[in-house]
């Protein structure tokens, strides 16, 4: 097992939350309007986030790094708070929530499949996709609580991506020097595609948000460019520009 230091990731999210608690939550009483294309694919992003992260908090004790597994548990709990800042958006706008999607149902199924390292691999795919969307949410709507949600989750995502990209390079490194790019690269010709599944069934609201699908496609892949590079040689300052 590496020394991953992660007691200091523990400490960042545990910090992240007090200065949530101390920021409470939006104004849900502003309410909130969008173009429907845009509110039925903020439902479909609700469901993603939503989960109690069993499988992946049980893979993580499994790994014998105590710090780690606290770390997991902490970047499970704001997930689950972005699912429910999200479930009460649509609340402020009137708008349900959804009980499942097939795209999360095959994601959740792909994950609990593997061993951790695959596992965060998958994971890492809705991750960075995700840095994409809300921003795109945030910065492309007229509506000041979405965009308030938004802004909030994207802080979020920002950290986790460079947190699983610290446990990835020490589970990479645990295989032979020669395999681990191949592996990215395979990484990322399936966040090339997932990324074409989420233009072609969130495209309308994509357009709406003044983002194309080409856009899309070609941000989340710059993304994953940056995610390898610290995967591969650790380089957290890479993820402290603003998006």
């Amino acid at each position: 097992m590496h020394t991953t230091g992660f007691a200091k990731w523990t400490r960042r999210f545990e910090d992240e939350r007090e200065r949530r608690q101390a920021q409470g939550d939006p104004d849900w009483g502003r309410g909130a309007v969008l173009h429907p294309a845009v509110w039925a694919s903020v439902q479909r992003f609700q469901v993603g986030e939503d989960g109690d992260g069993a499988n992946l908090i049980g893979k993580a004790d499994e790994a014998g790094d105590a710090d780690y597994a606290q770390a997991v548990r902490l970047f499970v709990a704001e997930e689950q708070n972005h699912a429910r800042l999200l479930a009460l958006l649509l609340a402020a706008g009137g708008m349900p929530t959804l009980s499942g999607h097939w795209s999360d149902t095959v994601f959740v199924r792909l994950r609990r499949l593997m061993g951790l390292r695959l596992e965060l691999l998958v994971l890492m795919i809705a991750e960075v996709v995700a840095l994409r969307y809300y921003r795109a949410l945030r910065d492309g709507t007229d509506d000041a609580l979405t965009s308030d949600v938004a802004g909030r989750i994207l802080l979020d995502e920002q950290r986790h991506v460079p947190f699983h990209c610290e446990r990835l390079h020490a589970s990479l490194a645990e295989l032979p020097r020669l395999t681990r790019r191949p592996v990215l690269v395979g990484w990322q010709l399936l966040l090339l595609t997932v990324s074409l599944v989420v233009t072609a069934d969130h495209g309308r609201a994509l357009r709406g948000l003044g983002v194309g699908r080409l856009r899309f496609v070609a941000d989340v892949m710059t993304s994953s460019r940056t995610a390898v590079a610290a995967i591969l040689k650790p380089s957290p300052d890479a993820w402290t520009r603003p998006a």
